[in-house]
């Protein structure tokens, strides 16, 4: 399939791309399905089931809010954040759904809205099935998906056989692998960012490209910004206190003068900021993941505040590259917490950022592509063990480390020459072997690790 640097940076609604916004996705699927089959003003009831990583962890990420929403027409990239929990709270108040916002029907979420917490469905830990009946009871419909990573859905059609819903447009430099990507650049004499483009432009105009990768810069900067702004504590009973807010005034209290890491402090400030508004339910940008979703924002700002050449083509250039490492990431790897554990979601935004990092600040293609791998394989092995289910507890933190591996990743690959001995389709390889013998209860199910010891003490 062909992969847009849209599909992985996209902007939605915290707190998890996987368990928020594909869960959101699917359910406006399956609810327009019904309305094109011609079978919506027949529905008298709808039941929704979660299973895996999103039964185990549906409430704390959000997913039974994201289904509810989602069978009543709102799709993440333009949902009210501030009117979820009022929205949410009325449907449960009434008893009732208005399915696509007009048909209503009878809700009972005992019965409804099922989060099975260990079981499974057998394509992948994100699984999900819906079902239509009607006055009588008798089935009108029913729809399996799977919420694979970053906001992704993928369809398992009436055949049985998996689909993932993505475009099949042919592209003038087609690739999966690292290899591939960097053949393209030899052959051509292109950068990574240049054979992005070229992609690109079989769905958009280059002004179209440029508009919407500086309009995803725009939200992404809103984010830091509202993080900086907001503080008290985080939601979900854990007590998280936000912390970006009055990290931002002791920074802005300082000069730095005295202190040669004053700059990494900001970049943690970013992260921090971004996570925290993911962590309450806020508009971030998808990067490639909610989880994940403040090293590339906090990365991209460190170039435009902190290095005096940037400049908004800069930005476009850092977006594509970092966009065309994901595509390989999502081809050959994993960017699904619930699949490989988090060395999939951190892991991967890391080496996206390190990559954009090192093209921007004239690094080669092979630089770029020794800073993402360097930055993803020191990601390896990381477990997705979230405290009591939510995208906080170690989630946060490790987006603000992550951004400052990135730019440490960039700065080794910068200092050398792009020779290599590890190559990153190796580190994809070695992560999604490490994901498979991962224990389950290490990929988001909040059963193990980090989640659970927090828990016991």
């Amino acid at each position: 399939m062909a992969v847009s640097a849209f599909d992985l940076f996209s902007v939605g609604i915290g707190p998890s791309s996987s368990h928020t916004v594909g869960p959101m996705r699917a359910a406006l699927m399956f609810t327009e399905g019904l309305r094109d089959a011609g079978l919506l003003d027949r529905v008298a009831r709808v039941r929704a089931q979660l299973f895996g990583s999103l039964g185990a962890t549906g409430h704390g990420h959000g997913s039974d809010k994201a289904v509810l929403l989602g069978l009543e027409g709102e799709r993440p990239e333009d949902v009210d954040t501030a009117a979820v929990p009022e929205r949410v709270a009325a449907i449960r108040a009434r008893g009732e759904l208005a399915l696509l916002g007009a048909h209503r029907i009878a809700f009972t979420e005992d019965d409804d809205l099922v989060l099975h917490r260990r079981r499974a469905l057998p394509l992948h830990p994100n699984g999900m099935t819906f079902a239509a009946f009607d006055a009588a009871g008798a089935p009108l419909a029913e729809r399996t998906y799977y919420s694979v990573g970053g906001g992704f859905v993928l369809d398992e059609d009436a055949a049985g056989g998996p689909v993932i819903s993505a475009d099949t447009t042919p592209v003038p430099y087609p690739f999966r692998s690292g290899a591939d990507l960097l053949e393209h650049c030899r052959a051509h004499d292109l950068t990574i960012a240049q054979v992005m483009l070229a992609n690109e432009l079989v769905w958009r105009t280059e002004e179209q490209v440029r508009a919407g990768l500086l309009d995803i810069w725009r939200v992404m900067r809103e984010c830091i910004e509202a993080g900086c702004e907001r503080d008290g504590v985080l939601p979900g009973g854990l007590k998280v206190p936000r912390r970006a807010k009055a990290l931002h005034a002791k920074l802005l209290a300082e000069d730095g003068t005295d202190d040669p890491l004053y700059v990494m402090d900001w970049v943690t400030l970013y992260a921090l900021a971004v996570n925290e508004e993911n962590a309450s339910g806020g508009r971030v940008v998808t990067a490639p993941t909610n989880g994940a979703a403040g090293i590339i924002p906090a990365v991209l700002t460190y170039y435009t505040r902190f290095v005096s050449v940037a400049t908004l083509d800069g930005v476009v250039d850092f977006l594509l590259t970092a966009a065309a490492i994901g595509v390989v990431l999502k081809e050959t790897g994993s960017i699904s917490g619930a699949e490989v554990g988090c060395q999939g979601e951190v892991g991967s935004a890391c080496a996206m950022a390190a990559a954009g990092l090192t093209a921007v600040l004239g690094g080669t293609v092979a630089q770029v592509e020794n800073a993402a791998e360097i930055g993803l394989e020191h990601h390896l092995g990381l477990t997705c063990d979230p405290v009591g289910g939510l995208v906080q507890i170690p989630c946060i933190e490790r987006n603000a480390v992550g951004s400052t591996k990135a730019i440490n990743a960039s700065r080794m690959a910068l200092r050398g020459d792009g020779t290599h001995v590890v190559h990153l389709d190796k580190v994809i390889k070695t992560m999604r072997q490490t994901g498979a013998d991962m224990h389950t209860k290490y990929k988001e199910t909040a059963r193990g690790g980090l989640a659970l010891n927090v828990i016991e003490c």
